[in-house]
């Protein structure tokens, strides 16, 4: 019966200390649902909502129709997400009330109502779920005349199925909550309804998002993909799906989000060209992760389409999208290649029989299903209805669902029909505690406590329609059960393949896959390339998958990704920088021409050297010999032999007796030839000396004392070299440093002795100083003819070793920043010391072993003088006569010498006997 008109809120006394009720109570008096006559039979409709008659009567909720569009609050109508999962509830309700074991003799009745797939709608519909509730108190309600009113009371509802949509779900339980009414879903996912202290009285048979986001990283990260878009419809649903998501990827590490956009409420079509062209703004993100719904994901795909991005964009869709048909429907190009996620669901064959005899005869309860069949079947029922050239035809209601149009059943049917069970199992659970033995209800159950039902509901675990366990945990969550499917197109036909499942783990049949325009190699959608071995990862701020590649280079190797280090000084890197090896040690082969000229040098000065000596062996008796000195001769030779004998130690492999060799040898030879020559040119120097001054003899010039003022020169430098090895012992080390090129390839370690450049100066040093030393005395000696001794020609030899040496030091030490500076200055020092040895040997003793061999008759004896003869003639022939040493065979020819020619001397008196070579 309709109330009055003229039926107002009156305010009695004190105001009601609830907004919420009064706010409540405002909506209802301007709600047409209140000035309905209650209906007289079953199936009867109650405006835009289907009301069925029972004992106990359950809400439902459904997106009937999509969201409307120029303030209409409802759209086109959904066929699959709106009527399929209405009819499953009828469907459900119908297989428990023939049920004799599931609430006995109890009638379950129900009042559905559209959603309309807009939360707000959803709120102003639900309102029909808490009249009766709200509208027990009617003594604050007033007529105008004085009157009471009169009021229909409407049918009280026990428990809601619903809603689809997370953001319509959540509205809705902030009002079920506050009056103790359950509340299962069947499509619900977003994380925020897991909190039981906000949605106390809210459940879900499907999981929520905090699983299929899981579930969807795991995909992603097992297509080697990192670098992802998202999209998401704003409310609940879409936003906490994809902070799930993102919460997740960063969890588990190795995705990152490109862009993060949002679909607005209501939003126009220019806002979905805006969104994919936000997603094209980075190329390499082709893979974008979905959490809309249907209506934004269908068009979302048309914006693509326009922008001509066919095949470039992965989709990969939530359980939103799951297997349905409407969102791919004319743009199945656009979406080929999509992953989608569903629920494990199977479909229930008595729903199917159920549905495809469902005809405008028999199924008149549901309000919708006439404009459902009429959308079906491309007719309409009305005759007028009907427009010129529409290509519309009219209904004849013989066609047949499945036979005269496609059908097949939604996704999430099985679900709501879990949902419908759950609660009839919670209410049979309750009924036999409260009223054990007893048929219908009782009065224990009249009210019904909702907060007892949900404790039921909790405690629940039974097989569901699919054979699937249903459970719910402490927070009202269904476990999560996944089933993954790719949008595939084969031989122009279009469909949903299963290509895994995930259940805790993703399993996932990757041959099966198949990409856009029938590619099976997966394609890519990654932020940056994988660096080249050898390479390390520089990473981009605030985006850890994308980096830039840096070679290691240099003595560098790549340590792990993101760190070069440097290789061991005695290492260098391999061809690829990613690890260090060896660096090739090297040494002066006896091959190599820095060894062959130093060698060839040094065998002909030893084969020349020989000669020297065997030739004086041979000829030891024979003047030349006896003048030159045999003794101080043989000394020098030997000195000469050591100096060519030690390019052999220094070619040779060093090793501790090579090196202690060098130590010894490479001074030692150059010593015992400077003195022995340095003792020669002082001797000489000290005879003429003595001899403008005085007829007596100098001391030390007999041959014995000769050979040891040379041995006592030649004892410093072995006494030198045995406090080296004292201080530091002699060793072969490998010099990394000396051919440490900037190319590492090219680096080599040197085998050397440890005889640093400083060593090697002091170490030739003293023989330095006694070739300098020489030097000033041949200098000094310039004046004596060349008739007394050989003052001149070791002045020469002296000259000329000077000039090697002077050469030798720019060399040696302008070279050791070269990389061949083991080579340049191991040859440069042997050839030195080989050319010294050669001037010594070719001065001094070439010319006399040509007289001895090849003019014999040189090699006689001269008229021995005294000693003041010899120096007053030597004297008298530089002061007066200059040419005298121009005379043949060297002689001196004075009266004083000729008189004095066979004057003897007492035997104790030093005689000096000279001939043309030596005195």
């Amino acid at each position: 019966m309709l109330q009055p008109p003229g039926c107002r809120l009156h305010r009695t006394g004190c105001q009601r200390g609830s907004l919420v009720l009064m706010l409540l109570l405002l909506l209802h008096c301007s709600l047409k649902a209140s000035q309905a006559a209650k209906p007289k039979g079953p199936g009867h409709t109650h405006l835009n909502s289907i009301r069925i008659d029972g004992d106990i009567s359950l809400g439902g909720l459904f997106p009937v129709h999509a969201r409307g569009h120029d303030g209409k609050p409802c759209g086109e109508l959904k066929k699959e997400k709106g009527i399929h999962r209405l009819e499953a509830m009828l469907f459900a309700l119908d297989r428990i009330n023939n049920d004799n074991n599931l609430l006995p003799n109890i009638t379950l009745g129900a009042r559905i109502l559209d959603t309309c797939s807009r939360d707000t709608h959803a709120l102003e519909q639900s309102l029909t779920f808490v009249q009766a509730l709200i509208e027990k108190d009617g003594t604050d309600v007033k007529c105008l005349g004085g009157g009471a009113p009169i009021i229909t009371k409407p049918e009280r509802v026990v428990g809601v199925i619903g809603a689809s949509s997370s953001s319509v779900s959540i509205m809705v339980a902030n009002i079920l909550r506050l009056f103790k009414i359950p509340q299962v879903s069947y499509a619900s996912t977003a994380p925020e309804l897991s909190d039981n202290t906000r949605y106390d009285f809210f459940s879900r048979v499907v999981p929520p998002d905090t699983y299929q986001a899981q579930a969807m990283v795991d995909i992603v990260k097992a297509m080697r993909w990192n670098y992802v878009s998202t999209v998401a419809s704003e409310g609940n649903y879409g936003e906490s799906g994809v902070d799930a998501f993102i919460q997740k990827s960063r969890e588990d590490g190795g995705v990152c989000i490109s862009q993060s956009v949002k679909i607005l409420r209501e939003a126009k079509q220019g806002e979905f060209d805006k969104v994919i062209r936000r997603l094209r703004e980075n190329p390499n993100a082709r893979v974008v992760i979905l959490f809309a719904n249907e209506d934004d994901i269908r068009r979302l795909l048309h914006a693509a389409k326009k922008a001509n991005q066919t095949g470039h964009f992965i989709w990969v869709g939530s359980d939103s999208w799951g297997s349905k048909i409407s969102p791919v429907l004319q743009q199945e190009e656009m979406a080929e290649g999509a992953v989608t996620i569903l629920p494990k669901r199977q479909s229930i064959r008595g729903f199917d029989r159920y549905f495809i005899s469902r005809t405008l005869e028999n199924n008149r309860r549901n309000i919708w299903f006439a404009e459902f069949w009429e959308n079906n079947f491309n007719c309409k029922l009305s005759r007028h209805a009907l427009k010129k050239g529409s290509g519309l035809k009219k209904c004849t209601n013989q066609e047949r669902i499945g036979k005269d149009s496609s059908y097949e059943q939604e996704g999430k049917v099985q679900f709501v029909i879990d949902a419908v069970y759950a609660m009839a199992h919670a209410l049979h659970n309750m009924h036999q505690e409260l009223c054990p033995g007893k048929v219908g209800l009782c009065p224990k159950m009249d009210p019904i406590n909702g907060t007892l039902l949900l404790k039921h509901i909790r405690r629940l675990k039974f097989s569901g329609i699919a054979g699937n366990p249903v459970l719910f945990n402490e927070n009202g969550d269904a476990p999560g059960r996944y089933e993954i499917y790719q949008y595939q197109i084969r031989n122009r036909s279009a469909e949903y393949k299963i290509i895994g499942h995930w259940t805790d783990q993703l399993h996932l049949n990757v041959r099966s896959m198949q990409w856009p325009g029938g590619v099976r190699q997966i394609p890519t959608s990654i932020c940056s390339q994988p660096c080249q071995p050898g390479e390390r990862k520089k990473i981009v701020k605030g985006i850890p998958c994308c980096w830039h590649c840096e070679r290691c280079d240099g003595y560098q190797y790549q340590a792990d990704t993101y760190t070069c280090k440097m290789c061991r000084f005695d290492l260098r890197p391999n061809e690829n920088h990613t690890g260090c090896v060896q660096i090739p040690i090297v040494k002066l082969e006896w091959s190599s021409p820095w060894a062959v000229i130093p060698v060839l040098i040094a065998v002909v000065g030893i084969m020349a050297t020989l000669c020297v000596v065997l030739t004086f062996i041979r000829y030891n008796d024979t003047p030349i010999v006896k003048a030159s000195g045999r003794e101080l001769s043989y000394v020098l030779l030997t000195g000469i032999f050591l100096c060519y004998a030690t390019t052999f130690l220094m070619i040779s492999a060093p090793d501790v007796g090579i090196c202690s060799l060098r130590r010894i040898f490479l001074g030692l030879g150059m010593s015992i030839s400077y003195a022995a020559l340095l003792t020669k040119t002082n001797r000489i120097y000290r005879i003429f000396e003595q001899g403008s001054m005085s007829v007596s003899a100098p001391r030390l010039i007999s041959p014995a004392s000769q050979l040891v003022i040379t041995f006592t020169l030649a004892s410093v430098q072995l006494l030198g070299v045995c406090i080296w090895f004292g201080v530091d012992p002699s060793q072969a080390i490998i010099d990394y440093e000396d051919q440490r090129t900037s190319n590492p390839v090219l680096a080599r370690g040197v085998l050397k002795c440890d005889i640093s450049d400083l060593s090697l100066i002091c170490l030739l040093g003293y023989s330095m100083l006694l070739m300098v030393t020489c030097t000033v005395y041949a200098i000094k000696t310039r004046g004596v003819p060349e008739t007394f001794n050989e003052a001149k020609p070791i002045g020469f030899t002296m000259y000329t070793t000077c000039i090697i040496w002077l050469a030798f030091i720019p060399i040696f030490f302008g070279t050791s920043q070269s990389t061949d500076k083991m080579y340049i200055q191991t040859t440069t020092l042997t050839i030195s010391v080989s050319l010294s040895a050669s001037v010594s040997l070719g001065m001094l003793y070439m010319p006399k072993v040509y007289v001895v061999l090849f003019h014999p008759e040189q090699n006689v004896p001269k008229r021995t003088r005294s000693l003041k003869a010899v120096v007053t003639a030597a004297t008298m022939s530089n002061k007066f006569n200059p040419k005298a040493s121009l005379r043949p065979n060297g002689e001196a020819k004075t009266e004083l010498c000729e008189s004095l020619e066979t004057q003897t001397f007492p035997t104790k008196q030093t005689y000096i006997s000279y001939s043309n070579h030596a005195v």
